[in-house]
């Protein structure tokens, strides 16, 4: 009898140190050299950019001892993107622990078998079609406004989307991931790259877009078809998938709740519901108070306002109705915001980890 033989990943933690070291070992090998650099103004926003021609060799400066100390370094210098992963894990534990999220993910999936009564979605498949679509949602987002650190918040919701249609979380991270840097390399209005890089050089902003379209598109398809593929691989054979041990978490978690959904609603879940209803109520009360009596509703357009209120109404005819419902217009709305947040606001990684927090205080 043979025994197949599983390789093992080594911990991320001894990567990134043996990365680290490779690098040490280079100092005292690569010639050393820069570039100088200057501020120029693009669209009122400073830049340091290098200036051409202007390279020259410096003294080496080899590591030793400095190797210990490059993990603090990297934390004091993207301790925002930690702060912002400590939040969203954060929030979505308290959100996973409701259980709302799978209800709404195995609640969506038996909407959309309903669709294979049309013969040609039969022919392709629901699941595959679903796969397509996210993958072109999050490159268009990737592609027009510069979406990258901010898909996390969505890897958490798409992961068990996956699992739940027989995938693997490898999948639901490249639909959601993998595809948004598929579309922030297509580029085509992303001001992040095109609308500085253009800026800097002169050129009419976004010009050339039917080109980077092109490209874009071509990117897209590409990654389709390899997650495809992928998925495809993983579904008839779940063992090939390197997460199969640590995905058995949220498979048996699917399993669970569709036990759950087949049970009518119980008089805990209906205790649960009115309080919920209590509570958002006194919320409701708490935000009015504070928007019209401290003044607050002044520093805010009309169409926040009016978006505000629908959350409000919609949020108290929807938490009559189910606990569960609640959560999930409460995370249609973070995620609803987020959008607008980074469009129109040009929110980073403190405006979107501070929705969040409030979605998880909310949720809890």
């Amino acid at each position: 009898m043979s025994r197949t033989k599983i390789r093992k990943m080594p911990h991320t933690l001894a990567i990134i140190f043996t990365i680290i070291l490779l690098c040490a070992v280079l100092t005292w090998i690569l010639p050393a050299g820069e570039f100088d650099r200057t501020t120029v103004s693009v669209d009122g926003i400073e830049r340091s950019v290098l200036v051409p021609g202007s390279y020259h060799k410096v003294e080496r400066a080899p590591q030793t001892w400095q190797v210990l100390g490059a993990l603090i370094f990297g934390f004091e210098a993207q301790a925002a993107i930690i702060a912002f992963i400590l939040v969203i894990g954060g929030a979505f534990q308290i959100l996973n622990s409701s259980r709302a999220v799978d209800r709404g993910i195995l609640s969506f999936l038996n909407w959309l078998r309903r669709w294979e009564r049309i013969p040609w979605i039969r022919r392709i498949g629901v699941d595959p079609l679903v796969i397509a679509v996210v993958i072109i949602l999050f490159s268009l987002f990737g592609g027009v406004f510069g979406m990258s650190e901010e898909t996390l918040a969505f890897v958490v919701i798409v992961v068990p989307l996956a699992i739940s249609m027989g995938y693997d979380s490898i999948t639901g991270f490249a639909m959601v991931y993998v595809a948004a840097h598929v579309g922030f390399s297509g580029a085509m209005f992303n001001p992040f790259t095109i609308g500085i890089a253009q800026g800097l050089s002169g050129l009419p902003l976004f010009s050339g877009v039917g080109y980077r379209v092109f490209c874009w598109a071509l990117l897209t398809i590409v990654c389709i078809v390899l997650v495809l593929w992928y998925a495809n691989r993983v579904k008839k054979n779940p063992k090939r998938s390197p997460m199969y041990a640590l995905d058995k978490y949220w498979r048996d978690r699917v399993e669970q709740i569709h036990t759950d959904l087949e049970v009518e609603k119980s008089g805990e879940e209906q205790r649960i519901t009115r309080g919920a209803y209590f509570a958002y109520a006194l919320v409701v009360l708490v935000m009015a108070a504070w928007l019209f009596i401290g003044g607050a509703f002044r520093t805010i357009g009309w169409s926040e306002a009016i978006l505000c209120a629908v959350f409000v109404v919609g949020g108290l005819w929807i938490v009559r109705r189910s606990y569960y419902s609640f959560i999930l217009w409460l995370l249609a709305y973070t995620i609803f915001f987020l959008i607008l947040g980074v469009l129109k606001y040009h929110w980073y990684i403190p405006e979107i980890a501070a929705l969040f927090l409030a979605m998880g205080l909310l949720t809890g």
